[in-house]
């Protein structure tokens, strides 16, 4: 059995809206998720036992059964016990350059990762639909982990439908190492201040999202028109995650006096991004914001936009 080598893209949301509840407990969504080029990488190697072996250089991420990349490789297991026996266990090592906890699916690509090389090592031949498929049963970002690029992800977010890439825009991210927000905590706090604004019919959600797929953001990224996509960044999340976090709040506002695309809070946060149109200006942003807001735990990377989902680096 071949060991492989894969990239797991980290994504931001360039729109986030929670339209209503679904009956499993978590919310009906309208987002348009892109992927970018800050990426872990993923090590999976045949370890000659029947078991599972998490090993990070990041000691924040856990090595045990908590970890979706864990999580994927037992789910492989379970859905094909036959070859899995046959195998035997895995090693995966995470190189983590995502930021944990950071709102950027860092934990979620590295579950996609899995997937797709345990797919590759057993030689199963799976169809990419078919590994979001499974990926959905781990978690709402993984199926978009996979698949990468930009696209328009309803339900809870696990309903692609793949849109025009966008991959000449470069990004600063910014995030304070000492900060996390809880994903659960930021949507029970949204549902308690706003749940009576909920869509309650399905009629209705369908045509909110027949509003975004015809919507001016969409327009803008088919149109590859940076300025506009700048200006129409959306995020529901920021209602409750700015006025109890000060410090995000702060640090998107500095970042938007500094000039870029567009600047916003990815997912639940804390990492918010700022679009930028060349390195030279993302590298511009990023000093400045560094100098004015001079705090040691605040960390800053620079990447691009990408389209690309999980990718094999290399196999032996």
């Amino acid at each position: 059995m071949r060991s492989y080598s894969l990239i797991a893209p980290g994504k931001i949301n360039l729109y986030l809206e929670i339209i209503g509840d679904r009956p499993d407990g978590y919310h009906q969504l309208v987002m348009i998720l892109q992927s970018i080029e800050l990426a872990d990488k993923i090590e999976l190697r045949p370890n000659g036992t029947d078991s599972i072996r998490v090993y990070c250089n990041n000691p924040q991420v856990p090595s045990d059964e908590t970890n979706l990349a864990y999580k994927a490789a037992k789910l492989m297991q379970q859905q094909f016990p036959e070859i899995a026996a046959n195998y035997g266990g895995i090693d995966i090592t995470i190189d983590k350059q995502i930021p944990v906890a950071a709102g950027l699916a860092g934990g979620s690509t590295d579950g996609a990762a899995v997937l797709v090389g345990i797919d590759l090592m057993w030689d199963l031949g799976l169809t990419k639909p078919e590994l979001e498929t499974l990926a959905a049963q781990l978690g709402s970002d993984i199926p978009f982990c996979v698949r990468g690029g930009t696209a328009i992800a309803t339900g809870r977010g696990e309903i692609l439908e793949s849109i025009q890439n966008l991959d000449d825009i470069w990004v600063v991210l910014a995030k304070y190492r000492n900060l996390s927000v809880s994903t659960g905590w930021a949507y029970q706090t949204y549902r308690q201040k706003f749940e009576d604004d909920y869509i309650k019919e399905e009629n209705e959600f369908q045509n909110r999202h027949q509003e975004i797929h015809s919507g001016p953001l969409v327009k803008a990224i088919i149109d590859q028109n940076h300025q506009k996509i700048g200006n129409l960044l959306y995020n529901d999340l920021e209602k409750v995650v700015l006025p109890e976090h000060p410090q995000v709040n702060e640090l998107r506002s500095a970042l938007i006096n500094t000039g870029g695309l567009g600047t916003m809070m990815s997912g639940s946060g804390p990492t918010v991004f700022c679009l930028c149109e060349s390195k030279a200006q993302a590298e511009e942003i990023k000093h400045k914001v560094q100098d004015l807001m001079a705090n040691p735990e605040l960390d800053f990377w620079i990447t691009k936009l990408s389209s690309n989902g999980i990718q094999v680096a290399e196999s032996s």
